[in-house]
C-alpha cells in the first residue's frame, strides 16, 4: 500500500468511523514499512513518504483526541465518542497503535496515550466494550507488559497498561501470568528511573485496584512464591528506590481490610518480622516510617505465634528505646497514638513466660 493513497481526505466533515479507518490504514502502512531496507539505506523519497505518513497520522490522532475529549469550543459528544469507541476496538486498532507508538513524535505519543486511556473507560450503551475486547485479545496486554521494559517507551506503555488494568479481566490475566508479574519485580530494580518508577505505579495498580475480590484471591493462592520474591527482591534490595516503593506497597496491601486473611498470615512469620525490623533501622527516615506501619501489625496481633513473641521479647529494650525517640517531621497525632499502643503491647509481653531469642 502506497503512502500517497491513505492520507486523511480534505473534507469539511469526517465521521469518527472514517477517522479510525484512515488512522488504521496509516498504522498498517507504517508498521509494514518497519524493518524494511535493513541492508541498505532508504531512498530519500521513501524517507519523505514515511515522514509525510507520520505527520498525517499525528493529525488523525489529534482528530481522535478532539472527538474523545472535545476541544476549547465544544465538549465531547457522546454519540461521536460511542462511534469512535466501537470502531476503534472493532477494527483492532489498539495493537497496531502500540506497535507503531515508538515511531511517532513525542506530542503524537502523548495524544495517542490520552486517546487510548479515554476509549478504554468509555461506555457504549452501558457496555464496557474495552473490557470485552481485552478479555478476548490478551496479546495486547503481552505487548504492553513487554513494552514497560523499553527505556524510551516505558512511560507511555505503562500509562496505557494501567488504563487497561482498571478492567478486572485485564488485571486477572496479568496477575495470573506469573512471568508477567515477575517482570515488574525485575523492572522496578533497574537503574533506569522511567522503567523503575513506571513499574512501581503498575504494581500498585495491580495489587490494590481490585481489592474486594481479585487481589485477596490472588494473594491467598500465590502467597508462598509472591511474598518470597517480594521480600527477597524488593524489601531486601540494596537499592533505595526499590526498598521504599516496596515498603509503601506492602503497607497498602496489609493495611487494607480486604486483605485481612493475608495480613494475618504475613504477620505470623518470624522471617517477615526480621525483614520489617531491619527496615525500621534503614538509613532513610521515610522507609522507617513506612516500615513502622507494617511493624505495628505484628505488635497488635493478638494471635502472635510463639516465635514472634520470642523475637519481640528478646529485642524489647532496643525496640522501646527506638520507638521513644522515633518521630515524624511534622506533628502527627495518629502516628503518636499508634506508637504508644505498640509500645504498650511490647511492654505487656512477659519474658518469664518465653524463652529468650537473640
Amino acid at each position: 500500500m502506497g503512502f500517497s493513497h491513505i492520507f486523511l481526505r480534505n473534507k469539511t466533515k469526517i465521521t469518527p468511523v472514517e477517522i479510525v479507518r484512515e488512522t488504521q490504514r496509516l498504522l498498517l502502512c507504517i508498521s509494514s514499512d518497519h524493518g524494511l531496507k535493513q541492508e541498505e539505506k532508504k531512498k530519500e523519497a521513501d524517507l519523505k513518504q514515511e515522514k509525510k505518513a507520520a505527520a498525517a497520522l499525528a493529525k488523525n490522532i489529534r482528530a481522535l483526541k478532539s472527538i474523545a475529549y472535545g476541544n476549547d469550543e465544544s465538549s465531547a459528544v457522546s454519540r461521536a465518542c460511542a462511534q469512535l469507541t466501537e470502531e476503534f476496538f472493532r477494527e483492532n486498532t489498539l495493537p497496531l497503535l502500540i506497535v507503531c507508538l515508538p515511531k511517532l513524535t513525542l506530542e503524537a505519543q502523548r495524544d495517542a496515550t490520552q486517546v487510548v486511556a479515554n476509549l478504554l473507560r468509555h461506555k457504549v450503551q452501558s457496555r464496557l466494550i474495552a473490557s470485552e475486547y481485552l478479555e478476548k485479545n490478551t496479546d495486547v496486554l503481552d505487548l504492553l507488559v513487554a513494552g514497560c521494559g523499553n527505556m524510551d517507551m516505558a512511560i507511555q506503555y505503562g500509562e496505557i497498561l494501567r488504563a487497561c488494568l482498571r478492567h478486572q479481566s485485564a488485571a486477572r490475566y496479568v496477575l495470573e501470568s506469573p512471568a508477567h508479574l515477575k517482570k515488574f519485580f525485575d523492572y522496578i530494580q533497574l537503574r533506569y528511573f522511567d522503567i523503575a518508577s513506571n513499574a512501581a505505579l503498575t504494581l500498585k495498580e495491580l495489587l490494590t485496584r481490585h481489592k474486594y475480590s481479585l487481589v485477596p484471591e490472588f494473594l491467598s493462592k500465590n502467597y508462598e512464591w509472591f511474598f518470597a520474591d517480594f521480600n527477597s527482591k524488593l524489601l531486601e534490595s540494596s537499592d533505595y528506590f526499590t526498598r521504599i516503593q516496596a515498603t509503601k506497597l506492602l503497607g497498602h496491601m496489609l493495611l487494607d481490610h480486604s486483605n485481612s486473611a493475608v495480613m494475618a498470615r504475613y504477620v505470623s512469620s518470624r522471617n517477615n518480622l526480621r525483614i520489617v525490623m531491619n527496615l525500621l533501622r534503614d538509613s532513610s527516615k521515610c522507609i522507617r516510617i513506612k516500615a513502622f506501619h507494617v511493624f505495628k501489625l505484628f505488635a497488635a496481633n493478638q494471635n502472635r505465634p510463639f516465635d514472634i513473641i520470642t523475637v519481640l521479647v528478646a529485642n524489647r529494650s532496643k525496640l522501646l528505646r527506638f520507638l521513644a525517640d522515633f518521630k515524624t517531621d511534622k506533628e502527627d497525632e495518629c502516628f503518636e497514638s499508634d506508637k504508644a499502643q505498640v509500645m504498650k503491647e511490647i511492654v505487656a509481653l512477659d519474658p518469664r513466660d518465653h524463652e529468650s531469642y537473640e
